[in-house]
C-alpha cells in the first residue's frame, strides 16, 4: 500500500527557492504551491496577442524609466503570503538581473479568459488592493474590448469600465497610456468600435 503524500506549507521564501527548481510557473496560495492557469492549459492565442500587444506599447512608453513592464515570469508577493502572477508587472524599483519577485510593484494586469474571469475578478483583485505599492490593476477582457480599471485614491480603491476600441486609459502612475486599439490590435476585435 502506498502512502499518500503530505505536502508542507511553504513561506513565500521558502516557495522561490522552490519554485527556482521547476519548469513551469506556480503561485503560492495558503502556503501550497498551485500550477497557474497559464501552466495547466496554456493561453489562447487571443489572451497572447492582448498581452503581448499591452508589453509592446508599456515597453516602448516607459523606456528610460525607472518603472518597467515584465510578464507572468516576475512575481508579486502579496501581504497575505501570497504569491500570484499577474500577466504584466509594472515594477517601478530596479531589482538584481536574477530577480525573480517584483520590489515596487505599481500596476498589475490580468488578461482574462473565460474560464479565469471569476476568480481573477474576486480573489486576486482583493489580494492586490492590499499590497501597499499597488496603485492601479487592470482586468483586461480577452473576448471583448473591455478594461476594468481599479485605481487607488487615498485609502479607498474607485474602479471604472473602459469599453471599445476607440478609449484610452491613462496610467498618470507609471507616466503612461493604453489605447484600447493597440491593446486588441490583431486580437480579432478590430469589427468593434
Amino acid at each position: 500500500m502506498s502512502e499518500a503524500k503530505v505536502i508542507k506549507r511553504m513561506t513565500p521564501d521558502e516557495f522561490f527557492v522552490w519554485q527556482a527548481g521547476q519548469d513551469v510557473n506556480y503561485e503560492l496560495v495558503d502556503g501550497l504551491p498551485i500550477l497557474t492557469p497559464k501552466g495547466m492549459t496554456g493561453a489562447s492565442r487571443r489572451h497572447d496577442v492582448v498581452t503581448v500587444n499591452i508589453l509592446r506599447e508599456l515597453a516602448t512608453q516607459l523606456r528610460g524609466q525607472p518603472c518597467r513592464p515584465h510578464t507572468d515570469d516576475i512575481a508579486v508577493r502579496n501581504p497575505n503570503q501570497n504569491v500570484r502572477r499577474p500577466d504584466i508587472v509594472v515594477d517601478c524599483r530596479s531589482a538584481p538581473d536574477r530577480a525573480t519577485e517584483a520590489s515596487q510593484p505599481r500596476v498589475l494586469i490580468e488578461v482574462l479568459s473565460p474560464s479565469t474571469m471569476r476568480f481573477g475578478r474576486l480573489t486576486k483583485v482583493e489580494e492586490y488592493k492590499a499590497h501597499p505599492a499597488v496603485e492601479v490593476v487592470l482586468l483586461v477582457g480577452s473576448e471583448s474590448a473591455s478594461v476594468i480599471v481599479w485605481r487607488r485614491q487615498g485609502a479607498h480603491w474607485v474602479s471604472d469600465v473602459v469599453e471599445g476600441l476607440g478609449q484610452t486609459i491613462s496610467l498618470p502612475e507609471i507616466g503612461a497610456s493604453l489605447a484600447l486599439a493597440d491593446i486588441y490590435e490583431d486580437a480579432g476585435l478590430e469589427a468593434e468600435a
